[in-house]
């Protein structure tokens, strides 16, 4: 993605966006399809996994001099002894690998100085059952 579209969308250069999902040219992130493992001690079933290109940041941030996005995520979990633990991880992207950016809401329209687009329930849309 180039430089100067991410720096309009994210905010600005070194500014932390909001939540978002980095697209990825690269299967970079292995993703749990159910529970990490199913029982409490002993021998641990443990689920399967997938690899995927999507990152889901809590936020992420240009380092435009550096040509990297700085990705974080925060994860919440109950440890063993049943007290709350919080899991950062920062992953320092190179920005040529970088495919696009979803994110859950429609702010980013503003500052890409685009209209929020009036979509009507009344036609059919792709995938739609009919009959």
């Amino acid at each position: 993605m180039d430089a100067a579209l991410l720096q309009t969308i994210l905010g600005g250069d070194r500014t932390w966006s909001s939540p978002c999902v980095v697209l990825l040219d690269a299967e970079a992130a292995v993703k749990t399809a159910g529970p990490d493992h199913i029982g409490g001690g002993g021998l641990k079933s443990y689920a399967p996994r997938y690899s995927t290109g999507r990152i889901e940041a809590d936020t992420c941030c240009l380092l435009n001099k550096e040509h990297a996005l700085a990705v974080l995520q925060q994860v919440a979990y109950r440890d063993s002894t049943g007290m709350d633990q919080v899991k950062r991880t920062l992953l320092v992207v190179d920005l040529k690998y970088v495919v696009g950016l979803e994110f859950p809401h429609l702010n980013v329209l503003k500052r890409l100085d685009l209209p929020t687009p009036v979509i009507s329930d009344d036609q059919y849309r792709p995938g739609a059952l009919v009959g």
